[in-house]
């Protein structure tokens, strides 16, 4: 896949000089900017693009979509120190997509970045790598709150290791066994969460990107529906250990993957997923630690647990000072059960009832046709890992 921009880009850029702006889109499509915007920011504006990247290049440019950038050539910007290059754009009356250059001969890969009128952004492009790693970081990662210990599989991004400034939001995915490899996960079929992943970094059309990420891979127990329950199923017989399970993400987990990868940290870019029971249990982190956990996808939930205690859960959420930033569900609607559609929409029902709306801070997803398998959850992940971690 090339990197520089499409041939469609690069004409709609010479159009943009000619001719002036179309009305800008609102969508960001690079996952390493951070953006700070300028109050009171009118038609022309001071804009700034800082890049930070280790490298013995002589220059490192800019090119863009609309003055006072262009496609065709770079402007160069000024180092602050060995790893950062300043760019300070003046008169950006509209907002623009920009990628750095290496001596504005090698492209930064990965889709544009957006830059507003005013702002200030930094970024940590990667320029070489395409692809993430998968480590077993933890062969038996030891929980003092559960008593047992676990692996712990991680997959760090395109980019972690070639830009040593680059930090990472985070989603800890319950069933680690089954992300990563074929060969461990349950009935054969793994979730292709690096494959994905991958793809969504090089992806050049906005709609198809996704936001670099670390996932976090957390290994399941043969205690597994005890820890991935709040409460006890009296009809199933088991259950009850979801509350010591959560201090282990919260409390011991979590911080050991802060302290040893370059993360953000932040509930806004700390998420918690799974599926069926896993889906379970990561409602349940981020209802009741939501000042860890900020955003939840539950794929397929186990709603039905113990007469739907979930619905009431969430119900409480109305009386709680923080409660999850966005919030992805959804359902097949074939096999056994249905996968527990009906439930799972009156789940998405209960987190309307609180002010969620749908596209906003919430996304229900039901897939017809999909029954309760790992294929079905592969499928959907990008396009919940897409509303959770939306690229600034």
């Amino acid at each position: 896949m090339t990197n520089r921009p499409s041939l469609l880009s690069l004409l709609l850029g010479a159009w943009l000089v000619a001719c002036g702006p179309p009305a800008p889109d609102p969508s960001p499509a690079d996952g390493g900017a951070v953006l700070t915007p300028d109050a009171g920011t009118s038609s022309a504006a001071l804009s700034v693009v800082r890049v930070h990247y280790p490298t013995s290049a002589q220059t490192l440019s800019l090119r863009g979509s609309a003055p006072p950038l262009r496609w065709d050539r770079g402007v160069p910007g000024t180092r602050e120190d060995a790893d950062t290059w300043r760019f300070e754009l003046e008169d950006v009356s509209t907002p623009l997509e920009f990628k750095p250059l290496l001596d504005d001969a090698t492209w930064s890969r990965g889709a544009n970045v957006l830059l507003r009128p005013g702002e200030t952004v930094d970024v940590s492009p990667r320029f070489h790598d395409a692809t993430g790693e998968v480590e077993l970081a933890w062969a038996a990662f030891h929980s003092v709150a559960l008593g047992n210990d676990r692996p712990i599989w991680v997959y760090l991004p395109p980019g972690y290791a070639e830009n040593p400034h680059a930090r990472f939001p985070v989603m800890y995915l319950q069933d680690g066994q089954n992300l990563f490899d074929a060969a461990l996960a349950f009935g054969g079929t793994e979730w292709q969460v690096d494959e994905s992943l991958d793809r969504g970094a090089e992806a050049l059309a906005r709609g198809e990107t996704l936001r670099p990420l670390i996932v976090v891979g957390v290994g399941n127990t043969a205690a597994r529906m005890d820890e991935y329950t709040l409460t006890r199923d009296e009809g199933v017989g088991a259950g009850g250990r979801g509350a010591a399970y959560l201090a282990f993400l919260a409390t011991e987990l979590k911080p050991a993957v802060d302290a040893r990868f370059r993360t953000l940290p932040a509930r806004e870019t700390t998420g918690v997923g799974g599926s069926s029971l896993g889906g379970l249990v990561s409602l349940a982190a981020s209802a009741e630690r939501p000042e860890t956990f900020g955003v939840v996808a539950a794929l397929s939930p186990a709603t039905w647990w113990d007469g739907r205690a979930v619905l009431g859960q969430v119900d409480a959420l109305a009386g709680k000072p923080q409660r999850p930033l966005r919030v992805y569900l959804d359902s097949g609607d074939s096999g056994p059960a249905q996968d527990d559609a009906a439930n799972t929409a009156l789940l998405a029902a209960r987190f309307r009832a609180l002010g969620y709306r749908d596209g906003d801070d919430l996304l229900y997803v039901l897939a017809r046709g999909a029954t309760h398998a790992e294929s079905a959850w592969a499928a959907r992940l990008p396009g919940a890992l897409r509303f959770l971690f939306p690229v600034p």
